[in-house]
């Protein structure tokens, strides 16, 4: 299990390979909060942090034999990124219904795409099997220490921007690298998890006191970053002993919040990453004083995304 002193070590191995990425004022409902934009940071989301912690420890003849990923598009883009900086070969597995932006961003950084259709088939497989076929390292989306760790950065950057660990800060959460990470990095911090209606499994996994995965018939979402089907032992246990807890967002808040996002701050912010502001704008947060919530993406199509500005 990764601690703080892991995050420490992540911040200054990835020093210069990722953006300090602004701590934003917003009024919500009456009360300014603060609102991390991890939405600009190289590759549109938080994910570069992990993937280039991840990779900077990869011995010489890993990074000889390359890495294999699964992700839907921004841990895939993180890794290839990350990935071409070192020189290292990376094979990427996407659901065939990713964002074709996605996609694209991730073939343009030089990764080799093999798509799957998740409904059917097993990502995880199929990335196992790549990376025995070719003898490369598997480089996981949020289950690892090292992925967890580099994510928890962004905590750190909180802390030091605001002078002091704010009292609350809520997450988008998907398998949870991103939430744990910053549990680690602020731990005197109030932890929120939100997840889109029917993909809630980390909440209810905290609320049952054990890992219960995303049941079969989960409604479909605009939420692609976070199809997360189970969470990790890793993520999960570091933010059951925090205590964090979980919420939910259905599809018509995440839409409010990604046209606030772009209406009240010039920030485009994809479904999944808008998550933990819709939350807040919904009021199934309090929008409490000293409250952050993280804006995790900005990957979204463009299509999709003036769609969703027409609709108000």
């Amino acid at each position: 299990m990764p601690d703080r002193n892991d995050v420490l070590a992540a911040a200054e191995r990835i020093s210069g390979q990722v953006l300090k990425t602004p701590l934003l004022q917003a009024q919500i409902r009456g009360a300014r909060v603060w609102l991390k934009a991890e939405c600009l940071q190289t590759g549109g989301a938080f994910k570069l942090r992990g993937a280039s912690n991840r990779l900077l420890k990869l011995a010489p003849g890993e990074r000889r034999r390359g890495v294999v990923a699964f992700s839907s598009g921004n841990h895939a883009q993180g890794v290839a990124i990350a990935a071409k900086r070192l020189g290292v070969r990376a094979t990427i597995v996407m659901p065939s219904d990713a964002p074709a932006l996605k996609i694209e961003a991730t073939r343009a950084e030089g990764a080799t795409i093999v798509l799957y259709d998740r409904r059917t088939e097993d990502r995880v497989a199929i990335a196992r099997s790549l990376a025995d076929e070719e003898g490369a390292t598997l480089v996981p989306s949020f289950d690892d220490p090292d992925i967890v760790a580099g994510q928890g950065t962004a905590g750190l950057e909180i802390a030091e921007q605001l002078g002091r660990e704010p009292r609350q800060i809520v997450v988008p959460t998907g398998g949870g690298g991103l939430a744990a990470g910053i549990a680690l990095a602020c731990p005197a911090a109030r932890l929120i998890c939100v997840e889109p209606e029917g993909w809630d499994d980390m909440r209810r996994s905290l609320e049952q006191g054990e890992i219960v995965p995303v049941d079969g018939g989960a409604p479909p979402t605009l939420c692609d970053a976070l199809q997360t089907p189970r969470v990790s032992p890793i993520t999960f246990g570091i933010l059951q002993e925090r205590s964090a807890l979980g919420v939910s967002v259905t599809e018509d808040q995440v839409r409010q919040a990604v046209r606030f996002a772009w209406r009240e701050l010039k920030l485009v912010v994809e479904p999944g990453g808008a998550v933990a502001l819709a939350a807040l704008l919904s009021g199934k947060l309090a929008p409490e004083e000293d409250t952050v919530a993280v804006l995790s993406g900005g990957n979204i199509d463009l299509d999709l995304h003036s769609r969703i500005l027409a609709e108000a």
